[in-house]
């Protein structure tokens, strides 16, 4: 094809109200094989997603004596183990009472991307210390429309005290924007997808992104001209896709409607699940005592899924997009709040989590929580599976992507720090050999500092850390 058309990599479709991100097309400058310094490649993106109430380490760890079986809960991960990297013994001090007594669950929760020691108060002056997230956004936020994203399945209160003494805002969040500010998650899909393509919420970023030492790591709510709620972005940004589509080869043609395709599929899932929220709420209101009355109006802000695999995978789905289109390049996750205490009738389980997690060895629960771990892994394959399936110039996306996925708390009963389920999934660039189970004596936030830096955001420090964890490479 031609060169002499190129279009910039931070191209994208405008209609009114709102400007959606493009993927990466061979009409883009930097579509090909970086030749010479200083060409910039495709960028590395970091999203860490936190599960609650720990594992049942049994069926979590490889055994010593079979390295080659893939426990039960991480079987799901088989079509991607080769890009999985599995870490045994991390530990997250602060994470621990320390003098502060009982209140784990908010700890863990707080501790998860700060590595600090939460205070412990039921009160207003809450303070922890900022995430690693939120640090990453500091620097290549500048370089997308969105810092970053913080999402989750549970809604959490910011107030009040919901574990031991510790404020609702511990248990609720993960993302810290500083020590004394969280960042509220959303759990809303249609939300988060307005949010992503809303052009007066982003702001122009600049181009390019920062310098990455890869020496180190050799390795094999708006005003009223916005949208409407019943108009879909792509009706908005027709015109502009069809002026594009004339401009580009037929390959990046067939890449463009395969885009359209699946963010029209993706709206249709978030429209479905608020039609089922809006069944739901009428169906319980027309369950209760009493003569009936005109019906009164109940807004439903876009609720969430009724069920919780659509929910998580919608939210996944956006992550995906939101990494596909460099909209951000640093996510945070919640698969559920500190403590949570859901059920999860969907897998057979009706038995409430946390309550479960204090199983005291008892074969009934330590089933149901493997179930539970088990199901929760197969949501982040689902992830995995589709992040690894889109080229991401020469490589795929989940190749130039960084996904922790773990807890800060290890076994539910024993409420210990150490030994934390983690892994880290992606190449992070070509920076991170993974297909492997290494063994380490680091602090998390050790591996941070070396997720930082594999992002272009070298650290000298977080949380109790100075130093990166070696052995990724």
């Amino acid at each position: 094809m031609q060169k002499s058309w190129l279009i910039s990599r931070r191209t994208a479709l405008r209609g009114l109200g709102v400007a959606m991100a493009l993927p990466l097309l061979e009409t883009m400058g930097w579509a090909e094989t970086p030749k010479g310094k200083g060409v910039f490649k495709p960028p590395v993106r970091s999203m860490f997603i936190m599960i609650p109430n720990g594992v049942v380490y049994d069926n979590w760890k490889f055994k010593k004596d079979a390295p080659g079986v893939i426990p039960r809960t991480l079987q799901p991960l088989v079509p991607v183990i080769s890009d999985v990297l599995v870490i045994n013994n991390l530990r997250h001090d602060k994470a621990g009472g320390n003098g502060d007594g009982a209140g784990d669950h908010a700890r863990e929760t707080a501790t998860f991307l700060t590595g600090a020691q939460a205070r412990k108060t039921a009160g207003a002056d809450i303070q922890v210390g900022q995430s690693i997230d939120q640090l990453l956004a500091d620097k290549i936020g500048i370089y997308t429309s969105l810092p970053s994203l913080e999402l989750g399945i549970e809604q959490g209160g910011q107030a009040g005290n919901c574990d031991s003494g510790y404020s609702c805002a511990y248990s609720s969040n993960i993302s810290w924007r500083t020590a004394n500010t969280p960042m509220a998650k959303e759990i809303n899909p249609k939300a988060a997808f307005d949010r992503m393509f809303s052009a007066k919420k982003n702001v122009k970023p600049k181009k390019g992104g920062p310098d990455v030492d890869t020496s180190k790591f050799a390795a094999s709510g708006g005003s009223g001209d916005e949208k409407t709620l019943d108009q879909s972005v792509l009706d908005l940004v027709l015109e502009d896709a069809k002026r594009l589509r004339g401009n580009i080869g037929g390959v990046d043609q067939r890449k463009l409607d395969e885009y359209l395709d699946s963010v029209r599929a993706l709206e249709k899932r978030i429209e479905h699940a608020q039609q089922e929220a809006e069944v739901a709420a009428e169906a319980a209101a027309a369950k209760k005592p009493g003569t009936y009355s005109a019906t009164i109006e109940v807004k439903v802000p876009g609720d969430k899924p009724q069920n919780f695999a659509e929910h998580v995978k919608l939210m996944f789905d956006l992550s995906i997009l939101a990494f596909q289109t460099d909209t951000t390049r640093v996510i945070s996750f919640m698969m559920g709040n500190g403590g949570s205490n859901r059920n999860y009738p969907d897998i057979g389980v009706s038995r409430a989590h946390h309550e479960m997690s204090h199983h005291q060895k008892d074969a009934g629960k330590l089933e149901d929580l493997t179930k539970i771990n088990t199901h929760h892994v197969e949501l982040l394959s689902y992830m995995l599976q589709r992040m690894k399936s889109l080229n991401d110039g020469k490589g795929t996306l989940l190749d130039n992507s960084m996904v922790l996925y773990g807890s800060a708390i290890g076994d539910g009963d024993r409420h210990n720090h150490d030994d934390l389920p983690m892994l880290l999934a992606g190449r992070g660039g070509g920076t991170i050999n993974s297909g492997r189970v290494i063994d380490t004596q680091s602090n998390v936030c050790d591996l941070f500092l070396a997720m930082a830096a594999r992002a272009g955001c070298p650290l000298e420090s977080h949380g109790d850390s100075k130093k990166m964890m070696e052995g990724l490479s």
